[in-house]
């Protein structure tokens, strides 16, 4: 079996400015000073691989490094140290909306999102309609996305996501929007994509989630690698550590 994402002790920490501002002279002043800053690791030493064909877990407590780990694996953040291997193209779905242009009506976003994912205007305009199906606002097509509510925004950059999807995907709460409906149809597409070879990273805090569409996991506490093995395994440990 082939690896397909490997990571090799990845670290990353951010400086985090200590201001504390009280009083409207204190804010004004605070521009002409310089602010004491504390380094904050986020991510200590983490390493797994992830083989060709699987959909790898990744669970752990609010503020572990969870999203900060994929946006290292995405390029959006680079490591302090370490290396990632990736030897397969991938399609990120992290921060659901970032990127459209809000002038834009869904119709123009759906073209504009859909060829930086890879693909084509001319395949883009065919899946138009099962786009906004899946998305569930046909009757918005030509509605500004400034207008949009954000579970409305969100269900549409999954149907854009879920149409341009290259060999690897990267998911982070993915069955956590919308309706019971439109988790369904995730699902059911996660599913399909799965069942035709496609290899994924999920982020959840659902054990159940991990439970039915992963083979192996790891727990992430405090930046660091806790547990890693099936996905039974580590969403048992989850509730363990969440519990404490």
């Amino acid at each position: 079996m082939s690896v397909l994402i490997e990571l090799k002790e990845i670290s990353k920490s951010f400086r985090i400015p200590s201001v504390r501002r009280r009083t409207l002279r204190e804010h004004f002043l605070d521009a002409f000073r310089q602010h004491p800053s504390e380094q904050v690791q986020i991510l200590d030493r983490v390493s797994f691989q992830v083989n060709r064909g699987e959909t790898f877990g990744i669970m752990g407590r609010n503020g572990c490094g969870k999203s900060t780990l994929l946006k290292i694996i995405c390029g959006i953040y680079h490591a302090d140290s370490g290396s990632v291997s990736l030897n397969a193209p991938i399609t990120p779905i992290l921060e659901l909306g970032s990127g459209w242009n809000m002038e834009l009506d869904a119709l123009d976003n759906i073209l504009l999102m859909g060829s930086v994912m890879g693909l084509s205007l001319k395949d883009l305009r065919a899946a138009t309609a099962d786009i906004l199906a899946f998305a569930e606002i046909e009757r918005f097509a030509n509605l500004k996305l400034q207008h949009f509510s954000s579970g409305m925004a969100a269900r549409l950059a999954y149907a854009v996501a879920f149409h341009a999807v290259r060999e690897v995907l990267i998911l982070d709460e993915i069955f956590a929007v919308g309706d019971v409906g439109f988790k369904s149809r995730c699902e059911e597409r996660f599913t399909q994509l799965h069942a035709a070879g496609h290899t994924a990273m999920l982020v959840s805090h659902d054990p159940k989630t991990i439970v039915n569409f992963c083979q192996r996991a790891i727990l992430l506490d405090g930046g660091r690698v806790i547990a890693y093995g099936t996905a039974a395994e580590i969403a048992e440990r989850y509730v363990d550590v969440v519990d404490r």
